[in-house]
């Protein structure tokens, strides 16, 4: 007889699980947990589920694409033809999951001024089909344009083409006046009508034609009528250029005058 205290093992049972062969000896273990092993069976991932037909996959919709975007959309409703628009992002932008179809952009507030140095805009993303939703971005803002600047103080009836001016690309959003536009050729008969400062740019108002007679001048006063022509010294009350009505007076008579400059010697006089 055998020891109370002696162990035979019982017959070995072999079990499968998650593709391993796991001994089990039947002394020691109980027959309800190795059971339990043999029951469990490996946790299967659901299949993904692909696009339905005919629905666009979607794709990242980035900083750079947005900016682009917002920059054509305000270029076109906004800035117009006053120069180029230059955007960026006040704050990092979120990247969006969209549709891979053509955005739309569409402003929904912006200042009442228009575009700003500095500005908030709220705007709505669609697609030809969907509205995508709503949202608002800080952005800075530049618009370019090149322009004539002023590269030193520049003192009134000063000659254009003798100022410390060159054309260079210029931040002209908070400019409001026209902005002078004029060749290198046109120049030669202009001059400025006021001071300039430094890194300032030249404005419409701040040029005029050169005039050609200047006050307290004597010059020549056609007067003509019908085949009659008359020929007299007045002196100019004011400085005149080129095809500018100005007011003078004769010397002998004391009589005030007026009539448009020719030349920088003949005025020709209104009777």
């Amino acid at each position: 007889m055998n020891s109370p205290l002696s162990f035979r093992p019982r017959r070995r049972v072999l079990h499968r699980w998650h593709g391993f062969h796991l001994l089990l000896l039947s002394a020691g273990l109980n027959a309800g947990w190795a059971g339990a092993l043999n029951a469990t069976e490996p946790t299967v991932p659901p299949p993904v589920s692909a696009p339905a037909v005919g629905t666009p996959a979607p794709r990242i919709f980035s900083e750079a694409e947005f900016v682009t975007l917002l920059t054509t959309t305000l270029q076109r409703d906004y800035v117009k033809d006053r120069g180029e628009l230059e955007l960026t992002c006040q704050q990092p932008w979120s990247p969006l999951t969209v549709p891979d179809e053509p955005l739309t952009l569409k402003i929904l507030e912006a200042p009442t001024a228009g575009v700003a140095p500095s500005f908030i805009v709220r705007f709505q993303l669609g697609t030809a089909h969907a509205t995508l939703g709503t949202w608002q971005a800080a952005v800075q803002a530049h618009v370019w344009r090149t322009v004539w600047v002023a590269h030193s103080n520049l003192r009134r009836g000063l000659p254009v083409d003798d100022a410390d001016i060159l054309r260079e690309r210029f931040d002209v959003l908070n400019v409001r006046d026209a902005l002078a536009d004029f060749t290198t050729e046109t120049g030669a008969n202009l001059e400025l009508a006021e001071p300039v400062g430094s890194g300032v740019p030249l404005l419409a108002r701040m040029i005029k034609l050169r005039a050609v007679i200047h006050r307290g001048q004597v010059a020549n006063a056609l007067v003509q009528d019908g085949m009659l022509s008359v020929t007299t010294k007045v002196e100019a009350l004011e400085d005149g250029a080129p095809g500018q009505v100005i007011h003078a007076r004769n010397p002998e008579s004391r009589r005030d005058l007026s009539g448009r400059v020719l030349d920088n010697h003949t005025i020709l006089i209104s009777l």
